[in-house]
């Protein structure tokens, strides 16, 4: 009873809080969410979501402003002061909407009573888009089937599409699958496995973001890309790079693998045949040594790659991990 007289009394301070104008409102959400109600941390990832689109909105303003003619009176001051809070409100309604989605991500890792997630490495993460891109993907072959019903697309085209998907239900089966057959190759390179699945951790979402064709699942760990010299399947996926410190968003070819021990294997002989790694590899005692010089070597343009594996490195789940 005490619950449901709750949740009424925090739905009500939600509608006032929903107001972009309503301090209190913004106030007495605060401290819903403290008392450690999820219906309080869901509200208030959205309107963390609120101010990330209204930041947007105001940047697109800006660049509108500077092409905008300025005798022109829908250019005066007061003309924008109602502008923004117009924004600012319609960002409030859009987070509310779920229009965006980053609010749900928000409630996945801050629920006390969820499993949490650690994310992929962003240099290799299609930011969780797998599902549109796939629905999408899988639209314009049907509109092309029924359009053009005798004409095939070329088979090389069609399997080399990508999509990510989940390979595995949570940490736990990540460990338990991919410890085995780290095993043999940290022992080739002379680094604790441990390390690597902290790589492949970072490079998959602990697996949730594995690389998948029509065929399946390319098994590809380390986002190893395909290259001139690959002679192997391929699947080309959207990712997203850092240029000068700048993320940007590319589509690049990957490899694919029949398995996830061919995929540690390659990553083994990958990291052996290629010179610019010789400086890390004469670190694989110390993982963090070697992932700095791994990132230093352009493994990754993110310039935080080395710092997100020796965090996961050094997380609970691997920590306490027994084989």
């Amino acid at each position: 009873m005490d619950n449901i007289d709750n949740s009424i009394k925090f739905q009500g301070q939600f509608d006032m809080s929903r107001n972009a104008n309503d301090i209190q409102g913004l106030d007495k959400l605060r401290r819903a969410a403290q008392s450690g109600d999820d219906a309080a941390l869901q509200e208030a990832a959205k309107q963390f979501e609120a101010i990330f689109v209204q930041m947007m909105l105001k940047s697109m303003r800006k660049a509108q402003d500077v092409m905008a003619d300025k005798d022109s009176p829908f250019n005066s001051e007061q003309v924008k002061f109602y502008r923004d809070m117009h924004d600012q409100q319609l960002a409030t309604d859009m987070s509310n909407n779920g229009s965006i989605g980053l609010a749900d991500i928000i409630v996945k890792q801050l629920s006390k009573g969820g499993n949490g997630f650690t994310p992929s490495s962003v240099i290799r993460n299609d930011g969780n888009l797998s599902d549109i891109n796939r629905h999408s993907a899988k639209s314009i072959q049907q509109a092309q089937q029924i359009a053009l019903p005798e004409q095939r697309l070329p088979q090389t085209a069609a399997s080399n599409a990508g999509y990510k998907d989940a390979a595995f239900s949570d940490q736990s089966e990540f460990l338990d699958a991919l410890y085995p057959v780290a095993q043999q190759v940290a022992k080739e390179l002379g680094i604790e496995p441990k390390a690597l699945l902290a790589q492949a951790a970072v490079e998959t979402g602990w697996g949730q973001y594995m690389m998948h064709t029509e065929k399946g699942n390319t098994h590809n760990l380390f986002g190893i890309k395909a290259g001139n010299g690959w002679q192997g399947d391929t699947v080309k996926v959207n990712t997203i790079e850092f240029e000068e410190g700048l993320a940007a968003p590319k589509k690049a070819e990957f490899r694919a693998y029949n398995s996830f021990d061919d995929a540690m294997q390659d990553y083994a002989s990958f990291v052996k045949e290629n010179p610019r790694y010789k400086q890390a590899l004469q670190n694989t005692g110390d993982p963090k040594r070697y992932f700095d010089e791994l990132q230093q070597a352009g493994y990754a343009t993110d310039p935080t790659y080395a710092q997100k594996v020796i965090s996961v490195l050094n997380s609970g789940s691997l920590n306490n991990y027994q084989p």
